[in-house]
């Protein structure tokens, strides 16, 4: 036991309460002790958002700068226990200790930025048309409008983010800043991680004097919690990042309410990239590479995590492939998250393994909770055929794509499913063929890359991460960066208000 130890005792935060329940589920780290946490129920659920209700009347009320100061208050809270986050991270998930403390770098970096950029104001979108009562032949009213806070919000932890995009992570630091409470489901494959990050919430709540009712967590429960979860009808919105499946379940879910709501899902991508031309025959080689160390960064554990490479048939691309396959055999056995995602990645492999027209070109066996890299490759043709090709497989598996031309590329781009990214790498001499292909690509993705890999999503004003469906559940949202405030906001105009019965954002912009 050292200083940096830290021991679960496996309650739920409720109201700024922990809350025990009898029901007990153990969690299964990738090495390390095993710890038993309380199991979560629609019971508790009800009462943490009958709580989030009632903080929603002071909360949502409160000044940007004192939903500020407690944004803050929460960055400097988790760097407190920043040692521990990092040791019963590691333990939990697999993951390095670089890797965690990078990313709680940036959970707490974002805590920092939505902090200012609520303080700023510019993101309420204030407009003001003044009355005119001496207009002909109407007058018109005086009009104010404003974003305002929709109410307390249900947050589902992910799995291959335990800090980034969990207890404090981007949907609850954006619903926060918005002024709405949040409930929160942590992720069963890292529960003593969102149990201390929830216990840095709470001396943020008790530090700045918020009411305790602004943040809940629920650990583990079946299916039933986050069905009640999501159809409880205090909840107003859904943030959600994970699997096709699961959040289409959750969506449909928010839905079939008698009310229904928004649900902000991300839910995966194979993010294609295409090698253009002129790029494959001057840099065919350095791409290929490149494209081996982003899809197996973090065992590929990543929504953006680059599955598909699109270059054409010849020798550059023989080039590229080579690379490519020769850099991934360097690359040995990683530990996944839990075994549930190591045994999904084996199944997805299984898709491509004896296919007609789909040809190994590193093919690997994987068991237990390790997965090691896969590539395969097939051509267009087969690719549009075949819709199981193009489903995500969440891991380091890689399929290349073979073209004839550009004008089969452009084809092949319309083909695609909706995405978090696509990327083209090109030379100045594929000024003439990006320009065709750009415009099928801004309409399939919500980043396009030029000579990058999407694995790393910058934390910033201008990023979008979401996409059409089936890459997120509202393609006019992004779930990192400022912008993704907005989810948890609505417009409200206020017609002929004294200004002093304005809301107090009017006050200081």
């Amino acid at each position: 036991m050292t200083d940096e130890t830290f021991t679960p005792h496996g309650c739920h935060l409720i109201a700024g309460s922990w809350v025990d329940a009898e029901a007990r589920f153990s969690s299964d780290p990738a090495h390390g002790p095993a710890h038993d946490f309380s199991v979560g129920t629609p019971d508790l659920v009800d009462r943490a958002c009958v709580a989030a209700e009632e903080a929603f009347w002071t909360y949502g009320y409160s000044t940007r700068a004192e939903r500020a100061d407690f944004l803050e208050a929460i960055a400097e809270e988790i760097e407190k226990r920043g040692a521990k986050i990092t040791e019963i991270g590691c333990s939990e998930t697999g993951l390095p200790a670089a890797r965690l403390e990078g990313e709680r770098g940036r959970t707490t970096g974002q805590l920092r930025l939505f902090a200012s950029h609520i303080r700023d104001g510019a993101y309420l979108d204030f407009r003001h048309d003044v009355a005119l009562p001496e207009r002909a032949p109407l007058p018109r009213p005086d009009l104010k409008m404003v974003q305002r806070p929709i109410g307390p919000v249900a947050v589902f932890g992910a799995s291959n983010f335990p800090l980034a995009f969990s207890t404090a992570g981007g949907d609850t630091a954006a619903a926060l800043a918005a002024g709405c409470p949040v409930v929160v489901k942590g992720h069963s494959a890292h529960p003593g991680t969102g149990e201390i990050v929830a216990e840095a919430i709470k001396g943020a709540i008790e530090r700045t004097g918020v009411p305790a009712g602004v943040f809940s967590l629920i650990q583990g429960g079946k299916r039933d919690v986050g069905q009640a979860l999501v159809q409880h009808p205090l909840i107003r919105a859904v943030g959600f990042t994970g699997s096709l499946a699961g959040g289409r379940a959750l969506f449909d879910l928010c839905a079939a309410r008698p009310e229904p709501i928004p649900f902000f899902g991300e839910l995966g991508s194979v993010n294609p990239m295409f090698v253009l031309s002129h790029a494959a025959k001057a840099r065919g080689r350095e791409i290929g590479t490149g494209w081996a160390g982003s899809i197996t960064m973090g065992a590929g554990q990543f929504c953006t995590n680059p599955g598909i490479a699109v270059i054409a048939a010849g020798e550059a691309g023989d080039t590229f492939v080579s690379a490519a396959t020769e850099a991934l055999k360097d690359v040995g056995a990683q530990v996944m998250l839990t075994d549930g995602i190591a045994q999904a990645y084996r199944e997805g492999k299984s898709r491509f393994d004896g296919r007609n027209a789909v040809e190994p070109l590193l093919a690997t066996e994987s068991d237990g909770r390790s997965a090691s890299p896969n590539l395969y490759q097939t051509d267009a043709a087969t690719y549009m055929q075949d819709h199981a090709l193009g489903e995500e497989v969440f891991g380091p598996l890689g399929l290349v794509i073979r073209v004839s031309d550009e004008a089969e590329m452009e084809e092949l781009a319309r083909n695609f499913e909706g995405q978090l990214t696509a990327t083209m790498h090109l030379d100045d001499g594929d000024a003439s063929q990006a320009r065709k292909l750009l415009p099928i690509l801004e309409r399939k993705a919500g980043r396009v890359l030029v000579n990058g890999f999407p694995t790393g999503v910058e934390v910033a004003d201008t990023m979008v991460h979401g996409g059409p469906y089936p890459a997120s559940t509202n393609f006019g949202a992004t779930s990192v960066g400022t912008l993704s405030i907005r989810r948890f906001l609505r417009p409200v105009c206020f017609q002929n208000l004294p200004d002093a019965l304005l809301p107090s954002d009017f006050q200081s912009i």
